[in-house]
């Protein structure tokens, strides 16, 4: 047991306390707390359990993680009808949530798993579901703007991360200058979207599969006021799981039309938002390879490192599709990045 583990426990007592009028009677059993899942963050999560009463702790140091977004944002989320944990107790000082139970099995455990053809639309479906109506409660002003100069941050992740420290190559001349001419492609799409309420990790990985209902969404702390396409870009092109590029396209037009029907502000053909969502992708696989370096090099965890070829797959596809993108082909091609 560790030094964080050891104040959590301390803790633990007075937070099942203040939670117990909206827990009910507890089971008369000893309760335990066994870890439950790490994060690509300082964060981490344990499940306590006592009878049949389950719950999730969350361990955010906070001298790493600043956890009062999570329980703003929880709140958003929960008043727009989407389905999140609930926050039973929170000490912000030390860093320690109480956390409702979501279940044990992701969306991308179930796909792992294996799962038939109807019931993945089912899940995505749903996923959808709680995509728009997060959507259509956005506010202007109510969270951080997902602005250019956020963008450009997370773009630089690229050329400091993937390129100069993992591929050992630090960028020249001319690709200083194809690397600019792509920034500025991709904000001047990214910028042009309709501005709402955006996860940033809408993922399988994030989506718990429900028993029934809609899906409890997870790791929402981060969430910004930015581009219409990036949530739905993040679930359907998958950090950890790949579709053919033929059915990411088919739930893509789906969410662009369900999306316009209850009325967020899309383009008026499907051609304008298949542009839309491969640039906005470029700028997330980007950030995502500088992001899985970083945590390999300066965090000591290297297995995210191990999904790069997707990344290249997703980077690949979208030069090949949008011809504007030779910027980045040319770059790839002579860093020897191929899928």
């Amino acid at each position: 047991m560790d030094a964080r583990e050891a104040q959590l426990r301390q803790w633990l007592p007075a937070a099942i306390a203040q939670a117990a009028p909206e827990l009910g009677p507890l089971a008369a059993a000893e309760p335990s707390l066994s870890a439950a899942s790490a994060d690509a963050s300082a964060r981490r999560y344990f499940r306590w359990q006592q009878g049949n009463l389950s719950l999730i702790v969350m361990d955010a140091p906070p001298e790493h993680e600043d956890s009062e977004p999570f329980v703003r944002i929880a709140g958003l989320m929960a008043d727009a009808g989407v389905r999140v944990p609930r926050v039973y107790a929170s000490d912000l000082q030390q860093g320690f949530l109480l956390l409702e139970d979501m279940g044990q099995r992701t969306f991308l455990e179930q796909i792992q798993a294996g799962i038939d053809s109807i019931r993945l639309d089912q899940l995505f479906d749903a996923a959808v579901d709680s995509l728009i109506r997060w959507q259509l409660a956005s506010q202007p002003q109510v969270l951080p703007p997902y602005d250019s100069a956020v963008l450009q941050r997370e773009l630089a992740l690229f050329p400091d991360w993937y390129a100069a420290r993992h591929l050992q190559h630090s960028f020249n001349e001319v690709d200083r200058a194809d690397w600019a001419e792509l920034c500025q492609l991709l904000l001047a799409s990214i910028n042009a979207e309709a501005r709402v309420y955006v996860h940033r990790d809408y993922m399988a990985r994030n989506l718990m599969v429900p028993v029934s209902g809609a899906p409890a969404v997870l790791d929402f702390q981060d969430a910004l006021c930015g581009p219409a396409s990036y949530d739905a870009t993040s679930l359907f092109a998958d950090a950890f799981f790949s579709w053919p590029e033929p059915r990411r396209d088919a739930w893509m037009h789906s969410y662009w039309q369900r999306a316009r029907d209850a009325g967020i502000e899309l383009p008026a053909e499907y051609a304008g938002f298949q542009r839309q969502y491969r640039l906005m992708g470029v700028q997330r696989h980007l950030k995502v390879l500088g992001i899985f370096a970083r945590i390999r090099y300066r965090d000591g965890k290297p297995h995210y490192l191990e999904d790069a070829p997707r990344f290249l797959a997703y980077l690949q596809s979208a030069c090949q599709a949008e011809p504007d993108l030779a910027p980045l082909q040319r770059l790839l091609t002579r860093l020897e990045l191929t899928a």
